[in-house]
């Protein structure tokens, strides 16, 4: 499982012209995209739930869970691009869908279960994201 994480004080998903997931926080929140390898199982998501709700990237060594910053969850399959060889990534690597949505919805559930307000993409659909990056902080997490 792989999270980029990025600092945001704002971010949207639109799908279809339709805003499906926000968060316009007071201060600061997360945008985590999340990608998905075949060795994912739940107790991973969980545990990288609880990594990215304690990860101190916000002002002042903060983290999410210290001022309830909201974070908005989307799929993104291509952390997992192979760039190797050639010039056309392999998407071998990223676990197919009937393994990665249901660790995408367990991931945001985890991070609810946290105490996390969080908002989400539609998985597999084409998304456009939009987001304000703060600092600009972007952080790659991975257990």
């Amino acid at each position: 499982m792989r999270v980029l994480v990025q600092l945001v004080t704002s971010a949207r998903v639109v799908v279809d012209g339709e805003i499906v997931g926000r968060i316009d926080p007071e201060g600061q929140g997360l945008l985590a995209l999340v990608g998905i390898t075949h060795t994912d199982d739940a107790a991973l998501a969980a545990k990288m739930a609880e990594k990215l709700w304690r990860l101190r990237i916000l002002d002042g060594e903060q983290a999410a869970a210290d001022v309830a910053a909201p974070i908005l969850v989307v799929s993104q399959f291509t952390l997992y691009a192979n760039t190797v060889k050639g010039r056309r990534p392999s998407w071998n690597a990223a676990a197919p869908r009937p393994v990665a949505e249901p660790l995408i919805h367990a991931f945001a559930d985890a991070l609810r279960g946290l105490g996390a307000e969080v908002s989400t993409g539609v998985f597999g659909a084409d998304m456009a994201v939009e987001l304000v990056n703060d600092g600009p902080v972007t952080v790659l997490l991975e257990l």
